[in-house]
């Protein structure tokens, strides 16, 4: 068992700690707790730094999975509300994900017609530099069909 185990499974954890593990910021665990995504958090008697507790942490590791998919809080809020729905929760966390997964890959072939748009860009000088003009028409008539896609 590593020592992160050990620290999820045993003891209150300091925020350095869960920010390390969940990939969450400081301020972003300090936000979620302000707005309520997570409850409130204990604090140490003596220094009043804020204590993790293991299920607690879980949760917050479940949330940094969620918003690196780049799920709304809206939508964190959401999943959290239906887990503990049991089969009457299914519905509404597959929908949630389901759009979730479709935002996700909108924006992944945006991404494609960016990265296009650059290696066309970069096609573009290189032809311009070893003075093809062939290359450097090519590159120009493909950019005009991307910039077009990437335009709102």
């Amino acid at each position: 068992m590593t020592e992160t185990e050990t620290e999820v499974r045993g003891s209150p954890m300091t925020i350095q700690q869960v920010s390390r593990l969940s990939g969450l910021s400081e301020p972003t665990l300090r936000y979620y707790e302000k707005i309520g995504l997570i409850p409130a958090v204990d604090r140490d008697r003596d220094s009043g730094h804020r204590r993790y507790h293991p299920r607690v942490v879980e949760t917050i590791k479940a949330l940094g999975c969620l918003r690196s998919t780049g799920m709304s809080v809206r939508d964190m809020r959401a999943y959290l509300s239906h887990l503990d729905e049991g089969a009457r929760g299914a519905a509404p966390l597959r929908d949630l994900f389901q759009r979730n997964a479709d935002r996700l890959e909108r924006e992944m072939a945006l991404m494609e017609v960016r990265l296009r748009y650059l290696r066309l860009k970069s096609d573009l000088w290189d032809a311009r530099e070893r003075a093809d003009a062939g290359a450097e028409y090519r590159a120009i008539d493909e950019l005009t069909d991307v910039i077009d896609a990437l335009q709102p």
